[in-house]
């Protein structure tokens, strides 16, 4: 089951645009290939704590978090019901300051349509062994030098026979 939704995540993420369309990998007007907004897709594994050791990835990046899953019996031991939460961490290049007499504004606040555009793409997905992914929380930390982190927490329920 968390193999299932990890690659329907990484389809589903593929596909999206830097418009937020997902049209990622489609030709567009001029015959050319529509590039994905996500450049890199991987486990998390504290990536950002450590990217000055780490090899480099392409940004943005998405890093797939599954938290614990709580299970209960459903169907008298032949069939098991789990909760767990996924965290998305949304790992983007810092573009410049974001106040409000900033000329990197307009850029800075991208980080926020990224993650709007993750949402779109994924919200309500299902699977054969997972039920809905739904948006529960999302935080942004800034407590990087070059980067951005926002960390978008869903909701799914799995099933196990």
């Amino acid at each position: 089951m968390r193999k299932e939704l990890y690659l329907d995540l990484i389809s589903r993420l593929s596909k999206i645009a830097e418009d937020g369309s997902l049209t990622a990998g489609e030709l567009d007007e001029e015959g050319e290939t529509i590039e994905p907004l996500v450049q890199h897709i991987d486990l998390w594994n504290q990536n950002v704590e450590f990217i000055d050791q780490e090899d480099s990835w392409p940004r943005p990046a998405v890093f797939v978090e599954f938290c614990p899953v709580t299970w209960e019996v459903f169907a008298s031991g032949r069939q098991w019901r789990g909760k767990c939460q996924v965290r998305l961490h949304l790992v983007t290049d810092w573009a410049g300051s974001s106040s409000s007499d900033s000329d990197f504004l307009a850029d800075a606040l991208k980080v926020f349509d990224y993650s709007d555009y993750l949402h779109n793409a994924l919200a309500g997905m299902r699977g054969e062994s997972y039920h809905r992914l739904d948006l529960v929380e999302s935080d942004t930390n800034h407590n990087h030098e070059e980067i951005v982190e926002t960390i978008d927490t869903y909701n799914v329920t799995f099933t196990k026979e």
